[in-house]
């Protein structure tokens, strides 16, 4: 059994505990053959019954997105389905914002998935003769929503899925990421505090799946909901999931960040799943942002900037306002111009389309931005646009190696440590 040790919200929304679930009669033989060490095929074997999770345990916290990975037969949308109830638990038990969903009369816990728990098929059921807007709003009809507030409803979340001026269209009319976005927005529209996705964008095609993810964590930087996803591709894992649980043969193998899968794989067959990983899809500027050794500000001038760019060797500076949020970029002979002829102000060297990217945001997606000039770091911000990273060329490069620590000359692993122009890059002991 793979547990967890999380320092987050202490107070989780879900809780699955120790849950296992068998298909067939022989349920309980099933379960002790298991524990003694019989594989999940001899205990099928042996008694006809099949263990769809074995002594599952994880918790989801609120406004986390919680990925379940694992290849077909894991048992990966079996324990998804227990969370709300649909599949029946042999033994354990799963708390919904402290009810026990697991031991809830089946009329309350129909009121619970109407308003509380929202699930996602890869299919979304879309109903061809209604419009977009009828679709995305049948949810709420099913709750007893008036007709007049569930139609602002669907209007409003339209646009938050990117359908504007879609609403009177029917189903058929739309293509399959159009018809996506329908069923996304049907989900969204009703508000449910806690979304079950089971393998949502599988049947998409790979460049339109790529940009409902990207819409998916766009839309729930607004709204924060709680996730719980399920999947089979390793990629969309580990761009997607706050944290990762990975599933072989109804177990959970292993339960951690993207980071310290991709780093400290908990064994052999999770180090195989994870070693054809492409690193500029998965890892995050996050991972190898570094702390800005100098910015400038805007209420500061050239001959001072000037002065400061010199001492540390930069080519470029980063500046900000008073409040740290980002106005652009210098370069050093921009700044020496303005200085020697006695400018007081910094504003005329400033470039405010200096390349910025959020914490979450791909590598994929900052690899271009040093493609016009390689020098120039990448500033990392918050979404009130303050600075709180930096990603440089070195590091960069070191964050898609496909080692994430090097082993230096006597074996002790290696950090690296990057300029802040990312022109030296060199590998520092780290004592253990």
């Amino acid at each position: 059994m793979v547990t967890e040790n999380s320092t987050q919200n202490p107070e989780p929304i879900i809780r699955v505990e120790n849950c296992s679930i068998v298909f067939g009669r022989r349920a309980q033989q099933a379960l002790e053959m298991r524990r003694q060490g019989k594989s999940k095929a001899e205990v099928e074997k042996a008694t006809g019954s099949t263990i769809g999770a074995f002594d599952a345990t994880f918790h989801v916290y609120p406004g986390e997105i919680f990925v379940i990975i694992g290849l077909s037969g894991s048992g990966k949308s079996t324990i998804l389905r227990a969370v709300n109830g649909l599949n029946e638990l042999t033994e354990g038990d799963v708390y919904l914002d402290g009810d026990h969903i697991s031991n809830m009369p089946s009329k309350q816990l129909r009121g619970v998935r109407r308003k509380k728990i929202g699930m996602v098929f890869q299919h979304f059921g879309l109903l061809p003769n209604r419009t977009v807007l009828d679709n995305i709003a049948f949810g709420l009809e099913i709750q007893g929503v008036p007709k007049e507030e569930r139609r602002k409803a669907a209007e409003d979340t339209l646009d938050l899925v990117g359908l504007q001026g879609q609403g009177g269209k029917l189903i058929p009319e739309l293509s399959g990421g159009m018809q996506q976005r329908v069923g996304l927005a049907r989900a969204l529209a009703t508000k449910q505090e806690v979304l079950l996705m089971d393998e949502p964008f599988s049947a998409l095609d790979p460049l339109i799946r790529r940009d409902m993810q990207n819409l998916f964590l766009s839309i729930q930087g607004e709204i924060q909901r709680t996730v719980v996803f399920v999947t089979h591709d390793l990629d969309e894992a580990l761009t997607l999931g706050h944290r990762v649980a990975i599933m072989k043969d109804g177990e959970i193998v292993q339960l951690g960040t993207p980071e310290q899968i991709l780093r400290e794989p908990a064994d052999e067959y999770v180090e195989r799943f994870v070693e054809d990983v492409d690193y500029a899809k998965v890892r995050t500027a996050e991972s190898v942002m570094v702390e800005p050794r100098q910015v400038a500000y805007m209420s500061e001038g050239p001959t001072v900037v000037l002065r400061r760019m010199r001492q540390y060797g930069l080519s470029h500076i980063l500046v900000v306002d008073e409040e740290r949020r980002l106005v652009g970029l210098c370069e050093a002979e921009e700044v020496a111009r303005l200085a020697e002829r006695g400018e007081r102000a910094l504003r005329d060297s400033v470039d405010d389309g200096a390349a910025k990217v959020g914490r979450r945001a791909p590598l994929r997606e900052v690899l271009p931005l040093f493609l016009d000039d390689a020098d120039a770091p990448v500033a990392v911000v918050d979404d009130e646009n303050r600075l709180e990273g930096v990603i440089v060329r070195g590091a960069l490069i070191a964050g898609l190696t496909t080692q994430a620590e090097a082993q230096d000359e006597e074996g002790v692993p290696a950090e690296v440590e990057a300029g802040e122009n990312g022109d030296r890059v060199r590998a520092r002991r780290v004592e253990r």
